[in-house]
């Protein structure tokens, strides 16, 4: 007779942020997943909210609320350690806290940990940033029973921080190769006033993201290579993507802002290159989307989106501006077709069935 399929509590605050991000895409894929699968029944958990997420960001299983906005619910749960997932959601077997946001231990707790940037660089964030994060962190080790890594960057961080590496898990994430017509991608170009050949960057602004070297970096390509543009896509964080560097011409770069998935999809579809020199990351998703569609990548060393990318692009120090200008030009143009060859079947290795099985083991593994 087959075992009960288990009943895990999933916190799924982060869909109802101003800025969503990879970490709500992520979960939200995970979860879509898991739902495929016998062996685990989710159930949402969030604060109080009058309306739902945006439709990109809407959970496809049920999601109980707890009483309390956001603010106070954080607060609560990090310093008074109540209240408890389970006053919303009834018995579950396991919780999955999926952010720096712990609910109070009332059984088997996972945690996911993204990344710990803000141990390496503080000053990327504000100061009630650096105290939840830190406080999450705490409750972490302190608590959880294991903790869930994307990369292997992230999971030597966490040991580092003083998580024992026989409470770790490494859990990639996946992709979906989602399909683009010629005619939806030319459709999108068309509705933004974008030509081809473009490079695509994607990503909230922050100043880990190093757009003021990617700006810099290719306004010296498109001294070159003149009918070359670059297209920003993505919801304003904090920062400015302006620095003190060089600037190419206003009319080559093209900032469209946050844009649906079935046109940010059509804009990779359409894309010569991909440029996500980011300083750090977590996991760097938008690299493996990118590489779906079979546009090759310029990325920086020392993250997971350098072993992401292999021979499906090139991976230089996000802090050489001469090698960031480089490899823009060496994958945007003679090196394109050869990188290309190898994005689509490299980003076919990773997928959320993947994920949901790694993530599902772990479930078993507290739930015992």
């Amino acid at each position: 007779m087959a075992e009960p399929a288990l009943r895990v509590a999933v916190t799924l605050e982060q869909c109802w942020h101003a800025v969503p991000g990879g970490t709500a895409t992520s979960i939200l894929r995970t979860v879509a997943a898991l739902e495929r699968r016998d062996d685990v029944r989710v159930v949402g958990v969030a604060a109080r909210h009058n309306n739902p997420p945006r439709p990109a960001y809407r959970p496809n299983v049920p999601v109980r609320h707890l009483p309390l906005p956001r603010r106070v619910l954080y607060e609560t749960w990090h310093v008074l350690r109540r209240p408890s997932v389970q006053r919303a959601t009834g018995r579950v077997d396991v919780v999955h806290a999926t952010t720096s946001a712990i609910p109070p231990r009332r059984g088997p707790l996972v945690v996911t940990v993204h990344d710990l940037a803000f141990l390496h660089a503080p000053e990327h964030f504000s100061r009630n940033g650096n105290r939840f994060f830190r406080q999450g962190l705490d409750l972490t080790r302190r608590e959880a029973d294991l903790v869930l890594v994307p990369s292997t960057e992230t999971l030597d961080d966490c040991v580092r921080a003083g998580i024992g590496a026989d409470r770790l898990r490494l859990v990639p994430w996946g992709v979906d190769p989602a399909s683009v017509t010629d005619a939806q991608r030319d459709a999108v170009l068309r509705r933004h006033g974008l030509r081809y050949p473009y490079v695509l960057w994607c990503g909230t602004l922050e100043p880990r993201k190093n757009l003021p070297r990617l700006l810099a970096a290719f306004a010296a390509v498109a001294d070159d290579v003149t009918d070359l543009d670059l297209v920003l896509v993505g919801p304003p964080g904090w920062g400015e993507a302006a620095g003190g560097g060089r600037r190419p011409p206003a009319d080559r770069v093209h900032t469209l802002g946050w844009v649906p998935d079935d046109e940010l999809q059509a804009l990779y579809a359409g894309a010569r290159a991909f440029a996500y020199p980011s300083l750090r990351e977590g996991f760097g998703m938008p690299v493996l989307e990118a590489m779906a569609h079979g546009v090759p990548v310029v990325t920086s060393t020392g993250t997971p989106m350098e072993s992401l990318v292999g021979p499906a692009g090139v991976a230089v120090a996000a802090t050489d501006l001469d090698a960031l200008t480089a490899a823009l030009h060496e994958v945007a143009g003679p090196g394109h077709d050869a990188f290309a060859a190898h994005a689509a079947p490299r980003a076919a290795e990773h997928t959320w069935e993947a994920t949901a099985a790694a993530t599902a083991a772990v479930y078993a593994e507290v739930a015992r």
